[in-house]
């Protein structure tokens, strides 16, 4: 017991005196999810008001896979980007195995099946309230699109961090594409699987009390937007 409770002092103590590795590890975990957030989102949204808008075939079908997609196993996927740039693969030419730009990829792939079927179950709705309104005034598809975008933003908002959260507690994928490596690809889920390994639990508390912090912050943000979408205040 006396080890458990120091190992959370130091933890706190490495937390408050903003210890050297924690802060690399941390900042380096933002800086991968919010890049491959950036990237998902910008693909994402996009996807997600086609189908709330446009009619084509095999629509429903491609509804059913984005919602199949939500759940597809993060090792997996790490499996997939790791043949696809390895050396033997199609783009290892590139070199970007064991990369920050690699666990991007992968992140990209896992959240923009999430964020793509959110941003659509929202936007479709709004459609259902908008639709002769639009359809009224002659507008374009694209313009169609761009005021379901603008005017859905709090509910896309909700998507993104979802997809956000999703991103930040990646372990597997980010393992296998990534590899571990200090002061390159670590960020915090590998490196808590690492430190905890070999018994360091001080950093690997201290690692887990920033994730939880991320994860709450989220989750905060997330039911407040959600709270304002339902009263309608922005």
């Amino acid at each position: 017991m006396s080890t458990i409770w120091e190992a959370l002092t130091q933890a706190f103590l490495l937390v408050i005196r903003l210890d050297a590795d924690l802060v690399e590890i941390s900042l380096r975990s933002l800086q991968v999810t919010l890049s491959a957030l950036l990237i998902a989102s910008c693909i994402a949204l996009p996807i997600g008001a086609i189908l709330a808008v446009r009619r084509f075939p095999f629509r429903r079908v491609t509804i059913a896979i984005l919602n199949a997609l939500m759940g597809l196993p993060p090792v997996v996927v790490g499996l997939i980007v790791y043949v696809l740039l390895s050396r033997s693969g199609p783009f290892g030419v590139f070199g970007l195995l064991f990369t920050p730009t690699a666990m991007i990829v992968a992140q990209v792939i896992i959240i923009v099946p999430l964020i793509s079927s959110l941003a659509h179950q929202a936007l479709r709705e709004l459609w259902a309230e908008y639709h002769d309104l639009l359809i009224s005034l002659n507008t374009t598809k694209r313009q169609r699109m761009a005021a379901l975008l603008w005017d859905g933003r709090r509910a896309l908002l909700t998507a993104v961090l979802a997809g956000f959260g999703r991103a930040i507690g990646e372990v597997g994928a980010i393992m296998i594409v990534g590899g571990n490596i200090d002061h390159a690809t670590r960020v915090l889920t590998t490196a808590i699987a690492l430190e905890t390994g070999k018994g360091d639990f001080a950093l690997a508390l201290a690692l887990g009390f920033v994730l939880i912090a991320m994860a709450i912050l989220v989750n905060l943000a997330i039911h407040a937007l959600s709270r304002t979408e339902r009263e309608g205040r922005w």
